[in-house]
């Protein structure tokens, strides 16, 4: 909507009429209609009076953008058209500025979108309230609780994809600047029977589909699934895929949001191990057997499935199998046994099943609850959400639809009162006569199911709690006797003689008839499904597993804590539990918000009005607008109601300089208002009939009509006038501008015309001037040719003179050199004809040698002489080799690499050999220079590598630093002489340490002492000592694989320091103090170093997991850890 779309009041442009509380006439009839109109128009909200009116469009609207939120932020409930973020904005102003505690109520059939409502409603919330990093982790744990909600608990139905099947009440938590700062989350009545069977067209819990469809196979594999939903009985197969939805992406969003919320991997899985052991469970089958006494005993056909479960939650599978086929139950001092035949097995299998399933949904509600409570423990306010069934009427009503009844007959209840009380308070707060409201009350209804002696419930418990045979059949005689005058029951079998023709009434239901109309309840199934009942060897089985939940699931199996009192049934818990939330509410401002859904086909654009009307009876909203209108149907703050109306009288036109109430009185006076149509309050004007306000409006149009035209008239004359005026100042400015252009031409061939005129005077003298120039130029230039042909003739004579003496020097020269050179050849000629003769000689006396040699050796070679000249040459190529090999010898260091290289390929395993013993024997004499304190250091360095190397990425930087142990020289200095006197023992290795703190993550300076059988920790400050523990009661040590100095101590359990849990340190000397610690260990072989980036720490009663990432350079150059949640430390290692 653009800005000058944006409507300034709930009565502007209105399509239909946006509050029920002025349709005229009111019928059923024209409330229909006016619904019909807006949603055809595509306005889904309506108002009465404060209550809103939701109809499920089905289909996406562009109305929940960014832009609309700031559009409603701040704004009256009635400034702007009907929207459910108005309603959340009133809430939250009136509880951030009033201090009002606020409840918002949110009711409606399945289908009808009332889960959708409480996102809105969230996300407005958190979108208007304030900013900063832990307001919004606040904030998104919060809204993004509701996926893992509605994984557990919303399911497919005929009327709704993803139908709520549990009620659920959220208190937020805000801080006195209206910021949140946690939440608490209340469940009602899970439908755990859908987890066994559900209607056709109709899917179990969201999480069994989006596990097999989004789970890796690693994952499916440890918990021993299948993908195939045929596998599995408790799944049906007629609706296992649902059009736009994707189970799989659904998955990966539920994962990632139990994250956020604070779940631990490990707490994951063992959810997912619950509900992979609920789908086995499902296909576990009964045969019977027969026993020697004629009774037939149930055993498991199948054990594979009942291994397979028994392994994901660690119980022993013969427990488990027996108590399939046995019951036990107890009598004070006495135990009977009896055995359970085939449909006792099965109702035993499926009541495990639902109990399981649900404990786990009310476990994750309190582990949601116990992530997103508020820190702080200073005053909150608190804005609740309840978001529950809406009021059930089917074909077939069993004990579900009579408990979800019963709690809508309360809200009902306390809706009526609250609005009434609303109502009056308003009335007496503006000084308005209260006038007395006719309404049907239906505190009878909630009488006859809820009280103590003669209640429907109570005589329910009674007949479950009754010894003897019970069946549902004598809990129906029960009631035909009690409840039979009862005007709002009915019965076939009561003492009521109307009823006994009545053929619509069957002899196994009874009806009863509530404020939205007559349900008819079958009785079958309602003790069984009150009783609720789980064996109690089932219990036991279940506590005996070693899963980390199972205990807490089952804490009733505990053999040491038997109770043999019955446990409460279904109907007492629900009847608290509502009790509970109906004095919550009282207790809070209460908004509400009536969900309705136009058709059962889930299509957009249909609106059924049978089903619409049928809605509309059963959430009471004619009551509603009935209670609205009994007294004044519209009231308006004066200011408002004076800037709406003030055209309508001369005095308050334009302007009104008194108080608002004495206009608004001049302008009813004038508008001659009857007295009776309205009245005075102190703040607001209360008009009685609607007709009135209609009257204003079509006043008011009327009034903007005419207005309009005037306010035309006079923009049509100014538009004229300023035309005209620009056509005159236009003319003006044109006129100036060619005047001056045509002067700006004259002026330019006047002043082109003086200039030919110089340029041609200005040309005659220059010409005549050079003229005179060139003739003095020519006379020079005569002068100087002749000069200079004169002295060419002088410089010529002078150079053939001296060209002459040259020559003759020249000849005597090349004479002398001649002579010169013959002398020189001569002698040359005589030297090498002498050479030439000596070297004939040598060469003679030489050939003479070799002659004589050969004559001497030549008979070696007739006898073996080649073997013998082999021997000589390879001696003689060794001698060579080993005389270069002692000139090329490496340096004597142990790390030098270098090498000669190998002459001969033969001597490769020779020269190979050597190299190794000259290397031995290099660090045998290097390692004879050691002294006994260098050779520990050189000890600890090579235990450091075999501990790290490889490993993590700290090490390489420590193999160049030395370990010199005490770092503190504790022993020389006086500051520590406190702490010294304390140690006894020769001290290792002492530094200063960080110990990290649980609560934010932050660390405290303490000095580290390791001796040979204990390490201590003191205060840096004081020295005194902290913790002293003997190094046999340490088990392990974790590290990370990055390049922080975070290191865990953990403690051997049940040693005396293991009382305070484990030590998570930090040090700059990490590699030495872990490598100290090792070599000083008791038994090495059970002290692990662990090596991880995410490990579990014990502070006392709880385990902290410590999680190491890498981040980006902004974060600094040092590891920094933070508290995530109660249960993860992160610590934030730079990028290297």
């Amino acid at each position: 909507m653009s800005k000058m779309e944006v409507k300034t009041s709930l009565l502007d442009n209105m399509i239909g009429v946006g509050d029920m509380v002025l349709l005229e006439p009111l019928t059923e009839d024209s409330f229909i209609d006016n619904l019909r109109k807006r949603f055809d128009h595509n306005e889904i909200y309506t108002y009465i009076g404060s209550v809103v009116i939701s109809m499920n469009p089905y289909k996406h609207l562009s109305i929940y953008t960014a832009d609309k939120v700031e559009e409603y932020r701040n704004r009256n409930f009635y400034e702007l058209s009907p929207h459910i973020y108005a309603l959340a904005d009133m809430a939250y102003r009136s509880l951030r500025d009033q201090d009002k505690d606020q409840c918002i109520l949110i009711t409606g059939e399945s289908g009808a979108g009332k889960t959708e409502a409480s996102k809105l409603v969230m996300s407005y919330v958190a979108a208007v309230c304030g900013k900063g990093q832990e307001v919004n982790k606040v904030k998104e744990q919060l809204l993004q609780s509701n996926p893992v909600l509605e994984a557990f608990g919303n399911a497919k139905t005929v009327r709704n994809d993803n139908s709520s099947r549990f009620g659920k009440y959220m208190d937020i938590e805000f801080d006195f600047k209206g910021d949140p700062i946690g939440g608490v989350i209340s469940n009602y009545l899970l439908e755990k029977s859908r987890v066994v069977k559900q209607p056709r067209g109709e899917r179990n819990f969201h999480v069994f589909y989006q596990l097999l469809s989004g789970a890796s196979e690693d994952t499916l594999k440890k918990l021993k699934l299948d993908r195939d939903f045929s596998k599995y009985n408790y799944l049906s197969l007629d609706s296992a895929t649902v059009n736009g939805l994707d189970d799989a992406a659904n998955f990966r969003t539920v994962r990632n949001a139990m994250q956020i919320v604070g779940f631990m991997e490990d707490e994951v899985l063992s959810v997912l191990e619950l509900v992979a052991a609920v789908l086995k469970l499902g296909n576990i089958e009964f045969k019977p057997e027969s026993r020697v006494n004629g009774f037939d005993e149930s055993r498991v056909k199948d054990k594979n499935d009942l291994k397979e479960m028994c392994e994901l939650l660690g119980i022993e599978q013969a427990v488990l199998e027996r108590a399939f086929s046995f019951r036990t139950v107890e009598a004070k001092l006495e135990k009977v046994s009896t055995t359970l035949n085939v449909a006792q097995a099965y109702y035993a299998r499926d009541a495990l099943a639902k109990n399981l399933y649900s404990r786990l949904f009310s476990w994750l509600v309190n582990r949601i609850n116990e992530s997103i409570k508020a820190q702080t423990k200073t005053r909150k306010k608190v804005m609740g959400v309840l978001d529950i069934y809406g009021f059930e009427i089917f074909e077939d009503n069993s004990f579900e639809q009579f408990i979800i009844n019963y709690c809508n007959e309360k809200l009902q209840q306390i809706f009526i009162e609250l609005t009434l009380r609303e109502e009056q308070e308003e009335y007496v707060r503006e000084g308005i006569e209260w006038t007395n409201i006719e309404y049907f009350n239906n505190a009878i209804i909630c009488d006859l199911i809820e009280n103590n002696q003669n209640g429907i419930l109570a005589m329910l418990d009674e007949e479950c709690l009754r010894p003897g045979t019970v069946t549902d059949d004598t809990f129906l005689d029960k009631l035909n006797t009690i409840c039979a005058e009862h005007q709002h029951f009915e019965s076939r079998q009561s003492k009521n003689s109307k009823f006994l023709t009545d053929h619509s009434l069957p002899h196994n239901c009874f009806r009863i008839q509530h404020y939205a109309g007559k349900v008819l309840y079958r009785v079958e199934g309602f003790v069984d499904k009150n009783n609720d009942l789980l064996y109690r060897d089932l219990s036991q089985a279940m506590y005996k597993a070693n899963h980390s939940l199972m205990k807490l699931l089952f804490p009733e199996g505990n053999p040491a804590k038997v109770n043999l009192k019955r446990p409460p049934t279904a109907g007492f818990q629900f009847r608290a539990s509502v009790g509970t939330l109906m004095r919550n509410l009282q207790t809070k401002n209460p908004n509400y918000i009536r969900c309705i859904k136009p058709n059962d086909k889930k299509a957009a654009h249909i609106f059924t009005d049978s089903l619409v009307c049928h809605q509309a009876r059963y959430l009471g909203l004619m009551e509603n607008v009935r209670v609205r209108r009994a007294g004044y149907a519209f009231r308006q703050a004066y200011e408002p109601c004076l800037e709406r109306y003030k055209m309508l009288c001369k005095q308050t036109w334009p302007h009104w300089r008194g108080p608002a109430r004495e206009g608004v009185e001049v302008l009813l006076t004038d508008l001659q208002v009857a007295p009776e149509e309205y009245s005075y309050g102190r703040s607001k004007i209360f008009i009685r009939n609607p007709r009135t306000l209609f009257f204003l409006e079509e006043k008011r149009r009327q009034c903007l009509e005419d207005l309009a035209t005037l306010i035309q008239k006079i923009y049509r004359g100014w538009k004229c006038r300023t035309h005209f005026l620009l056509l005159k100042k236009s003319q003006v400015v044109v006129a100036a501008w060619y005047r001056r252009y045509a002067q700006q031409k004259k002026y330019q061939k006047i002043k082109s015309a003086t200039v030919v005129m110089q340029s041609f005077i200005r040309g005659w003298k220059a010409r005549k001037i050079l003229r005179e120039l060139k003739y003095q130029k020519r006379c020079k230039e005569a002068v100087t040719t002749i000069a200079a042909y004169w002295h060419g003739t002088q410089a010529r004579r002078e150079l053939r003179r001296l060209k002459e003496e040259a020559r003759n020097k020249h000849a005597v020269t090349v004479i002398w050199a001649a002579w010169l050179g013959t002398k020189a050849r001569r002698e040359l000629k005589r030297l090498k004809e002498e050479a030439r003769r000596k070297h004939a000689v040598a060469v003679i006396w030489a050939y003479w040698l070799g002659l004589k040699v050969r004559r001497e050796y030549r008979k070696f070679f007739r006898a073996n002489a080649g073997r013998k000249i082999y021997e000589f040459t390879v001696q003689r190529i060794m001698q060579k080799y080993f005389l270069g090999l002692k000139n090329t010898m490496p340096s004597m260091s142990p790390i030098d690499k270098t090498w000669p290289v190998r002459p001969y390929q033969f001597l490769e395993g020779a020269h190979t050999e050597l190299r190794r013993i000259f290397h031995l024997w290099r660090c045998k004499k290097y390692r004879g220079q050691f002294t006994a304190e260098k050779k520990a250091i050189y000890e600890e360095k090579l235990e450091a590598s075999e501990i790290f190397k490889d490993k993590k990425a700290l090490y390489p930087s420590s193999v160049s630093q030395p370990f010199k142990g005490d770092y503190l020289e504790i022993n020389k200095n006086p500051k520590y002489q406190k702490l010294n006197s304390v140690v006894e023992e020769k001290i290792l290795l002492a530094d200063v340490v960080n110990k990290i703190n649980r609560a934010n993550g932050k660390g405290a300076p303490r000095i580290f002492v390791l001796t040979k059988n204990s390490f201590v920790l003191a205060d840096q400050k004081t020295g005194q000592v902290k913790s002293s523990v003997p190094l046999p009661d340490v088990c392990s040590v974790s590290v990370s694989t990055q390049t922080d100095g975070f290191f865990a101590l953990k403690l051997k359990e049940g040693t005396a320091a293991a009382a305070k849990g484990d030590f998570l340190l930090s040090s700059d000397h990490l590699i030495e103090i872990i490598t100290k610690l090792h070599r000083t260990g008791v038994n090495r072989d059970q002290f692990n170093i662990d090596i991880s980036d995410e490990f579990l720490v014990q502070f006392k009663q709880d385990k902290v997991c410590v999680k190491f990432i890498q981040a980006g350079p902004k974060n600094g150059s040092s590891a920094a850890c933070k508290r995530k949640n109660n249960r993860l430390l992160e610590v934030c290692v730079p990028s290297p």
